[in-house]
C-alpha cells in the first residue's frame, strides 16, 4: 500500500486480500460502493457507516468574505460542502495511534 494515502486500488487489492474476489470483481466492488456512496450525498442523503462516522452535505449560505492581503470585500456565493463526522470509535482508534 502507499505510504501515507489510502487509494481505490489499495482498497481494491485489500478486498481481494481479505475476500477472496478476483482483482476485478475486487476493483468494481470497491467502485461500486463509492458511486453509492456519492450519488446518496448528490442526492442530499446522509452516508452512515457504523464505527467509522457519517458523511453529509451542509448548504453553506451567502456571505461577505475579506481579501486578507488587501482588506478587500469579497462577495462568496452559497454553495454546499461535504462534511465527515468520526464515529466515537474511529476518535478512539485515531487517539490510540498517536500514543505510539
Amino acid at each position: 500500500m502507499s505510504e501515507n494515502t489510502l487509494t481505490r486500488m489499495d482498497l481494491s487489492e485489500a478486498v481481494f486480500r481479505e475476500v477472496g474476489l478476483s482483482r476485478n470483481d475486487s476493483a468494481q466492488l470497491v467502485e461500486s460502493v463509492l458511486i453509492y456512496m456519492s450519488d446518496a450525498l448528490v442526492k442530499g442523503e446522509q452516508v452512515k457507516i457504523s464505527s467509522f462516522g457519517t458523511f453529509s452535505v451542509r448548504d453553506k449560505a451567502a456571505r461577505v468574505g475579506r481579501n486578507p492581503k488587501t482588506g478587500q470585500e469579497v462577495p462568496i456565493n452559497p454553495r454546499r460542502v461535504l462534511t465527515f463526522r468520526p464515529s466515537h470509535l474511529m476518535k478512539d482508534r485515531v487517539a490510540a495511534g498517536n500514543k505510539k
